[in-house]
């Protein structure tokens, strides 16, 4: 079985290897010609299209696999003999037993890369291009599936054995209540990846910052809005005249205020995001535990939590925005659905209100969550599961209880998200429409006009959700997760109105992976339901899903679980951009680390620029520098976006005292003084000072 997948295997990465389309899914165009060369083939460049193939030596891939193949059953052979040395394990499997069966475990799902690639061929050969592209398109995700599954084949068998398993007893017949399904207590290997994620992720931030990478739209104005109200300016940025409630209610990163006055940095901001998401993990464990029965597999889906790419998204976007609000909604949306279902009604709700403060876009994950609640104890399986386990709270199986929280929270949803969008976003852009009506313009100009539009055609409502971009966006989100999620339908189907809203946004569209902000609300349901989905593959468990996991994945009840935390890794070892991924240690990438994480000579070069400006000047500044210029009298945005502050013109405010251009972010169009449009067009009005920033920096001040 181990040559058999090696040689497997090594077919399939010739082919990926063998074609710029889909290697440089992997890595970057000049790593893919690093590792053709280390391996000793050859690139050959259509002079055309500049397109690119290679034939990459089978034997030298084969023979790398066999190495690490070596390599890794040697490992695990030594640590299954330490183990069993130092426990006295009477096993009932020899240790050359244990090896085969491992081998034969792990190494068929090597096997799969392989059958992807025989069925693509059959799909080319078949005429069948739009479906061959999309199989193309998703070969990495195939891999990391095979990698997933072939480490925790190795892992989880040594993981199972030392693993601490929630007393049977208790797990499956213990009140609401009463230990051990209800304790906080967390594991100890949690609170170390917690701790790391922070560290790391923080550190992420602060350099990105430091480095002049940070935008100040949607990321560094939220910090803004706390300097001006400690100012006494108002909750606004002046990205535009206005309270910043015309755009969203969002209101949350208010509460680090009592620390802000202290600390008056964006530092600050980017610290408390990072926390805040890891703060998730937690009540992950929880409800991983309370269905799971074991501290182990609720380790492995808390780890998975923090190694979740989509999760890591909203830490630091695909466009380096690296601090939304939202994504303190995610943390207590996901501590609220852990005390809803512990039965504390009134903690969870203030949890759902704070969640609303974040962004009422989770409104969209709460309307649904009432109709949830409203028939849980209609459904005859769930209450005798709930009665039979004792892990639902019993207002989930009162029908009197279940009517009066679900319909209640229900109409409050729907109420709030009404009064947000139709009364106070509308009052505050004074009576102009919301601005992501735009993101649906294929169903109308205002959000009445698109529900209508969505409702009476069925037709483009279907048209534009079926489509590749859905798919990719939806395997984006449920792949890491092994789709576990779906194993739950009900608490799925929380989730599926607002998944269904996002696979119309154009924004996702354009990009339809979870790279963005827009997925926040999703993850806590997906989560919600994965960690429920446990409760299939328990110890005491007899359902058929749990029997064709012995029979076909492995008997052991970590694997599940184990597995959904080696494909968060592996996912996020091709597609993210953590210290874990191929892009941060990828010489060719955008999101390199020595390229994005070291201040370069650009930010050394601002210095000399801020100290031109005095702290009572009004600035207008390109994006990347107008962070630096938000505790100034005012910043404004200089760009080619007409804004309402400028009176809709290509020009900046007329109290403008300075303009400060970056010349060198990748951004940036403007590479020289004479394509300043104010000194082309009012040369009498501004003055270009000296240049001390060697061309990285021109500023300009206005003549009075």
């Amino acid at each position: 079985m181990v040559l058999l997948g090696c040689i497997a295997q090594a077919f399939a990465l010739q082919s990926v290897l063998g074609s710029d389309v889909t290697a440089t899914r992997l890595f970057s165009r000049p790593l893919w010609s690093q590792l053709v060369d280390v391996l000793g083939g050859k690139i050959l460049v259509n002079s055309v299209d500049q397109s690119a193939v290679c034939d990459v030596p089978f034997l030298s891939l084969l023979m790398l696999l066999l190495i690490v193949s070596g390599v890794a059953l040697t490992g695990f052979a030594a640590a299954t003999a330490v183990w069993r040395k130092s426990t006295q394990s009477g096993s009932t499997f020899s240790l050359a037993g244990q090896i085969c069966r491992v081998a034969v475990s792990g190494w068929r799902w090597w096997l799969l890369p392989w059958l992807w690639e025989m069925v693509r061929i059959l799909v080319f050969t078949g005429g069948f291009e739009t479906t061959m592209v999309m199989m193309t398109a998703l070969y990495h995700y195939v891999l990391a599936v095979s990698v997933a599954g072939w480490s925790a084949s190795l892992v989880v068998p040594l993981c199972g054995a030392t693993s601490e398993t929630v007393g049977e007893s208790s797990a499956s017949h213990a009140n609401v209540g009463a230990a051990p399904v209800s304790r906080y207590t967390v594991s100890k290997l949690l609170l170390v990846a917690v701790s790391a994620y922070v560290v790391v992720f923080t550190t992420m931030n602060w350099q990105l910052f430091r480095g002049l990478l940070v935008p100040h739209g949607d990321s560094v104005m939220y910090e803004e809005h706390l300097w001006n109200v400690l100012h006494g300016k108002g909750f606004r940025s002046y990205l535009d005249p206005g309270l910043f409630l015309g755009e969203h209610i969002q209101v949350i990163h208010l509460g680090l205020l009592p620390l802000y006055a202290i600390w008056s940095s964006h530092l600050l901001l980017e610290l408390f995001e990072s926390l805040v998401l890891a703060a998730g993990a937690i009540p992950v464990f929880w409800m991983a535990r309370r269905w799971s029965g074991s501290n182990g597999a609720a380790t492995c889906l808390a780890i998975a939590y923090l190694l979740y790419s989509p999760l890591q998204f909203l830490d630091i976007a695909i466009d380096l925005k690296t601090f939304r609000p939202i994504c303190f909604g995610l943390t207590a949306m996901l501590f609220a659905l852990d005390q809803l279902e512990r039965g504390r009604i009134k903690t969870a709700v203030t949890l759902f209100v704070v969640a609303l403060l974040a962004k009422e876009d989770f409104a969209l994950i709460l309307a649904p969550l009432g109709c949830w609640v409203l028939v849980q104890p209609f459904l005859k399986k769930c209450e005798a599961t709930a009665n039979r386990e004792g892990l639902l709270a019993d207002f989930l199986t009162s029908k009197k209880l279940a009517v009066q929280y679900g319909a209640g929270l229900l109409v409050a949803s729907v109420g709030y998200l009404l009064l947000t969008t139709r009364v106070l976003i509308p009052w505050f852009r004074d009576g102009a429409e919301v601005h992501y009506a735009r993101y649906f313009a294929k169903f109308g100009d205002s959000l009445g006009e698109i529900a209508i539009n969505m409702l009476t055609q069925p037709g483009l409502l279907i048209e534009e959700l079926v489509t590749v971009s859905s798919i990719s966006y939806l395997l984006g989100l449920l792949l890491p997760l092994a789709f576990l999620p779906l194993l739950s339908p009900a608490r799925f189907s929380v989730a599926v109105p607002i998944l269904g809203l996002l696979c119309l946004n154009e924004i996702v569209k354009s990009d339809p992976q979870p790279h963005h902000h827009f997925h926040a609300p999703v993850v806590a349901a997906l989560f919600w339901a994965a960690a429920h989905s446990l409760h299939w593959f328990r110890r005491d468990s007899s359902s058929r899903l749990r029997l064709l996991a012995d029979r076909f994945l492995s008997a052991d009840r970590l694997f599940v679980p184990g597995f959904v935390l080696a494909l968060c890794g592996t996912v996020g070892v091709v597609v993210g951009i953590s210290p874990l991924s191929v892009k941060f240690w990828d010489s060719g990438s955008f999101f390199y680390w020595e390229k994005l994480y070291v201040p370069a000579e650009r930010a050394e070069k601002f210095a000399a620029v801020f100290e031109q400006i005095p702290p009572d000047a009004r600035v207008a500044s390109t994006d990347f520098v107008h962070p630096r210029f938000t505790h100034h009298e005012r910043s404004y945005d200089y760009s080619h976006y007409l804004r309402r502050v400028a009176g809709y013109e290509n020009q900046v405010p007329d109290d403008t005292d300075f303009i400060v251009i970056d010349t060198q972010h990748y951004y940036s169009d403007i590479k020289s003084p004479d394509q300043v449009r104010e000194l082309q067009t009012e040369p009498e009005k501004w003055e270009l000072l000296e240049d001390r920033t060697d061309g990285y920096f021109i500023v300009l001040r206005r003549r009075r």
